[in-house]
């Protein structure tokens, strides 16, 4: 048992906004009292619901060829010493498993989510979570370029497709679906891209990228999933692709979804000699439609490594830069491709994005529809979140980093003229209960009873940026993980999973066509259940809509 006693409490969902009050624990969850127990005094201090990142790339193949392709990053990278409560990792931009939960733990998340995983390398993916300690986890199916669903699109099968869909996701022990330049990285196999959202992939001759997006959003609503199609729409990181995105958005109404790393697809611009922000119009739209969410994939300066599943915007980056290149083909599934990469202040660019990412936190309007994350490792690491906070926080502080960027940029840029700064609560629904709340979380991002005891504690300090970086005491399912920006215990963490309904007959359908195109059998495709550490199966909703 544990009492949290006299803190400023912070917590969105009950409408506490710094009141003082006591917050008691027992059993890993939150309970209106306890008896006795410890007893942190919490006075001076805030405390706060633990951090959700509800998009970032932590574990399974992709990072893997991350880790492998920048080993000079270890020059620079945080070592982390074993000591009696952690093992040894490093940290860096692409930081090894147990470092990751470390770090994410050592800063006050308490949840993340792998946002990319195809299920022929599932199995990898949840191992290495396994081996990720501290948080909870969960991870979104990569499906938008799968050949057995387009070729079932491409028949106007639907009723066949979402069986299928259904059956992929519990095959992979996957919490949601997710959706990578939908078409594009099929046509990547061919060395080609898909122009349009309504031009037929190649190799198809109904099959668009509007067809597979709305057919996968329809079908995350009827199977009930906690979390709607997660989206990364097609022509990320283009000059004026925010027209794609804009036309996107309109497919879906109507329909849930979640929209990934947004600052990427929100640019203006002919070229890239005249790129620039169109977040205004795309912060107008996502104010007007409710049925959409997003996350911030927002830049920061300074050196990190591209990992995107997008293979064909990947294959761009390197003739652009230069840069080491590497490029995976995962059969029928998806792609991956990975670019090291610097963001440099005084690139017009790379400065464009920077303010694109903090004008999408800035101008949409309600905190609980767009989320912090940098799309890690993709715009920066996410051990850099605090440095993100304090823009939010302090318009002043802005506009002195405004004043080294490149003079031509800022008439590119709405940056300077946002005078909006976040509230210390607004950054709770942005980095907790809005993410909770998207990913239909019901026992994370708040502190009322019943809550799981996901806590975070930091002394009370007008720098945001120094507090969120090292908090006083973070306590995880009711234990005290961390103490003054120490590990001090290491619990394991659960893994959320889904399990939505299908026809069982569907397996006769797939089987042939696994034996004719994969190099696995179908028999050891699946991820066992027993594979997942502290398994938790999250009920989905009620099946299709009539």
């Amino acid at each position: 048992m544990l009492r949290i006693k006299g803190g400023k409490v912070y917590d969105p969902v009950h409408g506490l906004d710094g009141v003082c009050r006591d917050v008691c624990v027992a059993d890993g969850r939150i309970v209106e009292d306890v008896p006795g127990g410890r007893v942190i005094d919490a006075t001076g201090m805030v405390v706060l619901p633990g951090g959700v990142d509800i998009h970032t790339h932590i574990a399974g193949a992709a990072i893997n060829f991350a880790r492998e392709m920048i080993p000079e990053d270890h020059r620079r990278a945080v070592a982390l010493a074993r000591t009696p409560a952690r093992r040894a990792g490093i940290g860096g931009v692409a930081p090894s498993t147990f470092a990751t939960g470390y770090m994410y733990a050592s800063m006050g998340w308490t949840t993340i989510f792998e946002a990319a995983v195809p299920v022929l390398t599932a199995k990898h993916t949840h191992e290495e979570l396994r081996d990720t300690p501290i948080v909870d986890k969960g991870c979104y199916l990569l499906i938008g370029n799968n050949e057995i669903v387009m070729d079932l699109l491409e028949a106007e099968d639907y009723e066949r497709v979402r069986h299928v869909v259904a059956w992929l996701v519990w095959a992979a022990k996957a919490y949601g679906l997710k959706a990578v330049n939908p078409g594009g990285v099929a046509a990547w196999k061919w060395g080609q891209n898909v122009q349009g959202l309504f031009e037929p992939v190649p190799g198809y001759q109904r099959v668009t990228p509007a067809r597979i997006i709305t057919a996968l959003a329809q079908i995350a609503e009827d199977l009930g999933l906690p979390h709607p199609l997660h989206l990364h729409c097609n022509q990320l990181g283009l000059p004026g692709n925010f027209a794609t995105t804009l036309e996107t958005m309109k497919l879906l109404e109507g329909r849930r979804a979640h929209l990934a790393h947004l600052q990427f697809h929100a640019y203006g611009g002919d070229d890239w000699s005249t790129f620039r922000s169109e977040a205004p119009r795309i912060a107008e739209y996502l104010n007007d439609h409710p049925n959409l969410t997003a996350d911030a994939g927002a830049v920061l300066f300074g050196d990190t490594v591209t990992v995107t599943a997008d293979g064909p915007w990947q294959y761009l980056l390197y003739q652009l830069t230069g840069h080491k290149w590497g490029n995976m083909d995962i059969e029928n599934e998806t792609g991956c491709g990975i670019v090291p990469y610097v963001y440099r202040e005084r690139s017009l660019v790379n400065a464009v994005q920077w303010a694109v990412g903090l004008e999408l936190l800035l101008l949409v309007q309600d905190p609980w529809r767009i989320f912090l994350t940098t799309d890690h490792p993709n715009g920066g690491a996410f051990w850099r979140y605090p440095e993100i906070i304090r823009l939010l926080m302090d318009a002043d502080y802005r506009r002195e980093r405004l004043k080294a960027l490149p003079s031509k940029v800022l008439k590119r840029i709405v940056l300077p003229d946002i005078d909006r700064e976040y509230t210390l609560s607004e950054i709770v629904v942005i980095t907790s209960a809005g993410p909770a709340r998207a990913l239909g979380l019901s026992q994370k991002g708040h502190l009322g009873a019943g809550a799981d005891a996901d806590i975070v504690i930091y002394d009370e300090d007008p720098d945001p940026g120094r507090m969120f970086a090292r908090p006083r005491y973070v306590i995880k399912a009711g234990e005290v993980v961390v103490e003054d920006g120490e590990i001090r215990k290491t619990v394991l963490g659960r893994e959320f999973v889904v399990r939505p309904a299908y026809d069982e007959g569907i397996e006769t359908f797939l089987r042939p066509l696994f034996e004719h195109y994969y190099t696995v059998s179908f028999a050891n495709y699946p991820v066992e259940l027993e594979r997942i550490h502290s398994a938790e199966v999250r009920p989905c909703g009620a099946g299709p809509r009539s």
